[in-house]
C-alpha cells in the first residue's frame, strides 16, 4: 500500500463527530453490541460492573491504609482526610437517623467513598482506558478495534444507579418492616397519610411514593454525571479539529470543567448519602 492509500485509508476509518459520541456512549456488555436502550436489565454491562468492584476495593484499600498508618498523636494528611470524612458523615447521619446507627452510619461513609471514587473517574483522560481497551482486544482477541466498547464511568450507566438505587429501596423496606414491625408498617401503608377511611387511596399514595424515591435516587446521579461525561466528549471534539483554535479551546475549556467537575463529583455523592440516608431515617420513623 502506497503512502496515500494507506493516509485515504485512514482517512476513511477516521469516525464522524456523532461516530466518536456513539462508540464512547457504547458499553462492553453481554449483548456485544451498544445497547439501543437506556437501560436494559436483561444486558449485563461489564465495564459498569467491573470499575465498579474495582473503586470499592480501591476504597477499601484506601481506609485499610488509614486505619494502618492512625496514630493518636498529631495526625497526617491521609489520617486527617479520612477524620474530617467520617466525622462529616458522623454527624449527618446522628441529625438524620434517630435509633441505633451502628451499620447506618459506616453504611452512608461507605456509599459516600464508593461514590466519589466512581464519579471520579470521570476525571481521567476520555481515551486513554477506552484505546487500552480496544489494544487489549485487538492483540490478544483479534478484535476489531473498532468495536471493543469500554465506559469507565459507572454512575454514568443508568443500570448502576438505578442498581444502587434499589439496594436503598430494600434497606428501607427492611428497616421499616424491622423497627415498626410486620403489623406496624402494613397498618401504616393504608392508614397513612389520610386514615383508615382512604385506605386504598392510601396504600397506592404510599406504593408510588416508594416507587419514585428509588427512581429519583438513580436518576439524578445518572443524569448528573452523564451529563459531565457527555461534555467531556464534546471538549474532545473540539482538540480534534486539528486546530491552534481548536487546541487552545481544548485545553482551556477541559481544564475548567475538570476543575468545575470536581464539585459535581464530590455535591453528588454526598447527595446519594444524604438521601440514603433520609430515606433510611423516614422508615425509622412513625406516622
Amino acid at each position: 500500500m502506497s503512502a496515500t492509500e494507506h493516509v485515504s485509508a485512514g482517512a476513511a476509518h477516521a469516525p464522524t463527530a456523532s461516530e466518536y459520541i456513539v462508540h464512547h456512549l457504547g458499553h462492553f456488555n453481554s449483548a456485544g453490541h451498544p445497547q439501543k436502550a437506556i437501560v436494559d436489565f436483561s444486558i449485563l454491562n461489564y465495564d459498569t460492573i467491573f470499575y465498579s468492584l474495582l473503586m470499592g476495593v480501591l476504597g477499601l484499600f484506601f481506609f485499610y491504609k488509614a486505619a494502618r498508618k492512625a496514630t493518636p498523636g498529631v495526625p497526617g494528611r491521609l489520617q486527617a482526610l479520612v477524620e474530617i470524612v467520617v466525622e462529616m458523615v458522623e454527624e449527618q447521619s446522628k441529625g438524620i437517623v434517630h435509633g441505633n446507627r451502628k451499620f447506618i452510619a459506616p453504611l452512608a461513609l461507605t456509599v459516600f467513598v464508593w461514590v466519589v471514587m466512581m464519579n471520579a473517574m470521570d476525571l481521567l483522560p476520555l481515551d486513554f482506558l477506552p484505546r487500552v481497551a480496544a489494544w487489549v482486544g485487538e492483540t490478544f482477541f483479534g478484535a476489531d478495534p473498532h468495536h471493543v466498547y469500554q465506559r469507565v464511568v459507572p454512575t454514568a450507566d443508568l443500570n448502576g444507579t438505578l442498581g444502587m438505587a434499589l439496594g436503598v429501596f430494600a434497606l428501607m423496606i427492611f428497616y421499616s418492616f424491622k423497627i415498626k414491625g410486620v403489623g406496624g408498617f402494613i397498618h401504616e401503608l393504608f392508614t397513612a397519610p389520610f386514615g383508615p377511611m382512604l385506605a386504598p387511596f392510601n396504600l397506592l399514595l404510599n406504593i408510588i411514593e416508594f416507587l419514585a424515591k428509588t427512581v429519583s435516587l438513580g436518576m439524578r446521579l445518572f443524569g448528573n454525571m452523564f451529563a459531565g461525561e457527555l461534555i467531556f466528549m464534546l471538549i474532545a471534539l473540539l482538540g480534534a479539529s486539528a486546530t491552534a483554535f481548536g487546541f487552545i479551546g481544548h485545553v482551556i475549556a477541559g481544564s475548567i470543567w475538570a476543575i468545575f467537575h470536581i464539585l459535581i463529583v464530590l455535591l453528588q455523592a454526598f447527595i446519594f448519602m444524604m438521601l440514603t440516608l433520609v430515606y433510611i431515617g423516614q422508615a425509622h420513623d412513625h406516622h
